[in-house]
């Protein structure tokens, strides 16, 4: 990397990082069901809702709850369900007709990353009726005021219930790009395990990887806090002793309820110490080839953290003897190696791949320039990479 970038680089995280503790970060209120939402919308004095959700979790009859409970309210809602693995730029476009079409008043996420994200974007359209959704893209671009959004995360790994991130798709430049700001973190988060028993096994290995990847990023940075640290310990501890008991059996209500914590835990440590490469390039592959973020997130965390190497041993090795992987007597290097092996031991175990399908070499340098661009200067990462270094990456990737 040029010298002078990366001392830009440098200097715009120890800015960034000065900053962090007077930036008006907020956490969501917790609500522990579905049930509880309409006497929330009340309160509020308000009395219909926009609910965005998936086709799959809508043709499932996963959110008849949800409406029967709208409905036995008397709160008047309307259905969007055609958002998409990585919400698009569209998704968010026709769910705002509704919104605007019915004149409703909230907004109600319903489903994984993917529709909480497009709930975002909803919410941040509605806030700048006459802006397009790439003028807001990047961060701190918006400052009004949001209509009020429940997340019901049906997963337990994205952590977007939480966060102050939209990660949105353009289909028409194979492009993902994320608004941070800080009123997109949603009113309320509802962290209710039963929406999650029926998530299928490979979503519950992907998602849970994908908040385990949230809290290692987080904690290896280098802008990480006293809060965050204690956070992505927590989490990672979590993961490990919950992920696999909720990936064997999907109605295991402890396991389910612990990996909703351990993903909201997450969260709120990577929008406060950020995340890192893996994302970077997790979100490149995303955007073009519509790689879901949670398997990319699972595949790459292991390479990297390899690849880091000496800079990242004593950070592993505190995550490994925190959740009892390793003991005190152990070296940063072999607690390093422990955590390591045991990340690609819990990939294994549930079924996910080594490789990544459909990765074609020529579109390898512009999905590097997308991860670099997404990367630097914003994120802290251990060492810092620039788009050529980070095409390696793609290479290790190739089935």
């Amino acid at each position: 990397m040029n010298i002078l970038f990366k001392l830009w680089c440098k200097t715009f995280q120890t800015g960034f990082r000065i900053a962090a503790p007077f930036l008006p970060y907020r956490e969501p209120k917790i609500l522990s069901s579905v049930k509880d939402i309409p006497q929330k919308i009340k309160e509020l004095s308000l009395s219909s809702a926009l609910v965005v959700t998936d086709s799959f979790l809508y043709k499932s009859g996963a959110v008849e709850n949800l409406e029967k409970a709208l409905s036995d309210s008397g709160v008047r809602y309307h259905i969007y369900s055609d958002t998409e693995p990585n919400p698009s730029v569209e998704n968010v476009e026709s769910a705002l007709s509704i919104y605007n079409k019915e004149k409703l008043q909230c907004i109600i996420a319903f489903g994984g990353g993917s529709s909480i994200d497009c709930a975002k974007g909803v919410g941040a359209r509605v806030a700048y009726p006459k802006r397009k959704l790439s003028s807001l893209k990047g961060n701190l671009r918006i400052f009004r005021k949001l209509p009020p959004l429940f997340a019901i995360p049906t997963t337990a790994g994205t952590g977007s219930e939480v966060t102050l991130t939209a990660v949105i798709t353009d289909k028409k430049k194979k492009h993902k790009y994320t608004m941070n700001s800080f009123p997109l973190i949603p009113r309320f988060a509802v962290l209710d395990p039963e929406v999650t028993f029926t998530l299928p096994k490979h979503l519950t290995a992907t998602t849970g990887m994908d908040a385990l990847t949230h809290a290692v990023e987080a904690y290896i940075g280098k802008s990480t806090t006293k809060e965050t640290r204690r956070l992505s310990k927590e989490t990672v501890k979590l993961v490990f002793d919950n992920i696999e008991r909720a990936y064997n059996d999907g109605y295991d209500r402890e396991a389910r309820e612990n990996m909703l914590h351990a993903a909201y835990k997450a969260g709120i440590a990577f929008s406060k110490s950020y995340v890192g490469y893996v994302h970077a390039v997790a979100h490149s592959l995303g955007g073009q080839y519509g790689t879901p973020h949670g398997l990319a997130n699972s595949v790459l965390l292991p390479v990297f953290l390899e690849d880091y190497g000496k800079c990242i041993h004593k950070k592993l090795y505190e995550l490994a003897l925190f959740a009892g992987l390793c003991s005190e007597n152990d070296s940063f290097e072999k607690g390093a190696r422990i955590f390591i092996d045991a990340v690609k031991e819990k990939n294994k175990n549930m079924g996910i791949p080594e490789k990544i399908e459909g990765i074609k070499k020529e579109d390898i340098p512009k999905m590097a320039r997308h991860a670099g661009k997404e990367g630097n200067p914003l994120y802290p990462v251990p060492k810092l990479m620039n788009s050529k270094e980070l095409e390696k990456f793609y290479y290790m990737m190739i089935d």
